[in-house]
């Protein structure tokens, strides 16, 4: 990574320090829309094909028993295990306090709207396994679905899956547990096989593969939903001099060792502070276990050198990033101007890390720009909302002559006949009567 002056680069020079790594292949594309068609025709003698081949699982059992999970769960440490039920807890609360509360009122005399949700049906579950068993992740999902009240809650992971990844389900309310990784997993979920029941929403990050295949589900009418589009995972710090390069230089790496195509920014009005990042930052560095992908990442990263902390908002909210931190002298004056981003850090004892795993809110993010349009994962994604609404005759009454007038300017007569129909049947109630009629 090196020092760039933001003043000094043109217009395309700064969209190109903003630009995240390529994603999509056609070669990926092509591979995924194999693997869905296979599965769809094969159903479980695909998935056991792809388990073999792809995930180098030996093993018949697609479905972990209930023997399996209670081993599982024999095998996790005292201290893992208490990790979890305070990370379940916090995230819990949070996600509890983030239900959808019911909405009526009247708009216009005799015009009553209502506002309900309810659970969705089925969800299904990703959680990444491989070099980084993601538990967290396993809670993120799990806590908020089990919160919002779906019936029907299942998690895939691949094989085999960490006993800590079953823990976190179990804890947060979830036993239906598949060996099932990458897009093969995806495509059992929203199509269903002899074993894996077909859900109506897909959850939860993965690799390219992964992510392609919830995109070509989510666009398949006989398909599965998913909860936003995904990519590599990303943060952007905005630093002052008066932050801590040592903590700035952790929290990039945090993100840069989540994979080789992860992104990382730091936009700063303090050369020094910039410099003595980039120090921290080797050291820490060589210290790494995941040193390979760490430097993979931080070599599409960059550091920014703007003119003031104003800029900086500015190029943040251009960016739009799923992390972002503020270590700043006073990081919570800078939050009015902050509007694009997933998630917000503010202050130098708030690491991203903490968001990651226990504080409360949730690390499903949405990433590569799509902050601007969407947002954290909550409760209410795993709820649908619909709207009722109810009449009375005396309402309809006041309110037809404004429905006529509408529908028939934009010519759609039956709307308007269907609304007239009621108005000369209760007019002529009314003059028989003497009154509208009542509810």
């Amino acid at each position: 990574m090196q020092i760039i002056k933001w003043s000094e680069l043109s217009a395309a020079a700064r969209e190109e320090c903003l630009t995240r790594p390529a994603q999509r292949s056609q070669g990926v594309a092509a591979a995924v829309e194999d693997i869905i068609k296979n599965i769809r025709e094969r159903g479980d003698e695909a998935l056991r094909h792809y388990s073999k081949t792809l995930d180098h699982y030996e093993g018949e059992s697609l479905k972990l028993s209930a023997e399996e999970i209670e081993a599982a769960l024999k095998r996790v440490s005292a201290p893992l295990k208490q990790a979890i039920e305070t990370a379940q807890r916090n995230i819990a609360a949070f996600h509890r306090a983030q239900l959808p509360q019911a909405l009526e009122m009247e708009t216009f005399p005799g015009i009553t709207c209502a506002m309900r949700t309810h659970p969705i049906d089925s969800v299904g579950l990703y959680v990444p396994g491989g070099s980084a068993p993601l538990i967290s992740t396993a809670l993120m999902l799990g806590v908020p679905a089990v919160e919002a009240g779906c019936p029907k809650i299942i998690l895939c992971s691949p094989p085999p899956i960490s006993d800590g990844i079953i823990c976190a389900a179990v804890t947060a309310g979830i036993r239906e547990i598949y060996n099932l990784g990458g897009a093969q997993a995806i495509a059992a979920m929203a199509y269903g096989t002899q074993t894996v029941p077909k859900v109506l929403k897909i959850f939860g990050p993965g690799n390219q593969y992964v992510t392609e295949a919830k995109r070509q589900v989510s666009n398949d009418p006989t398909g599965a939903a998913i909860e936003m589009p995904a990519g590599p995972s990303e943060v952007l710090i905005i630093a002052d001099q008066s932050a801590n390069p040592a903590f700035v230089a952790a929290d990039l790496l945090s993100q840069a060792e989540h994979g080789p195509d992860s992104q990382v920014i730091l936009l700063s009005d303090s050369q020094e502070l910039c410099e003595r990042t980039l120090k921290a930052l080797e050291t820490q560095l060589a210290a790494l276990p995941r040193v390979k992908i760490a430097t993979q990442a931080l070599s599409h990263s960059t550091v920014l050198l703007v003119e003031d902390l104003q800029e900086a908002c500015a190029i943040s909210n251009a960016y739009a990033p799923e992390h972002l931190i503020v270590q700043t002298e006073d990081p919570k004056a800078l939050l009015p101007q902050l509007r694009n981003a997933g998630s917000i850090f503010l202050g130098a004892y708030t690491p991203e890390a903490l968001g990651d795993y226990a504080s409360g809110t949730n690390h499903t993010l949405p990433t590569y720009g799509y902050a601007r349009t969407y947002a954290a994962l909550g409760t209410a994604d795993f709820c649908r909302r619909y709207t009722v609404q109810h009449a009375s005759a005396a309402g309809l009454l006041q309110i037809g002559d404004t429905v006529e007038c509408l529908a028939e300017a934009e010519g759609l007569f039956a709307h308007q006949n269907a609304v007239t129909l009621r108005l000369k049947a209760l007019r002529s109630e009314q003059q028989r009567d003497g009154a509208p009629q009542g509810k």
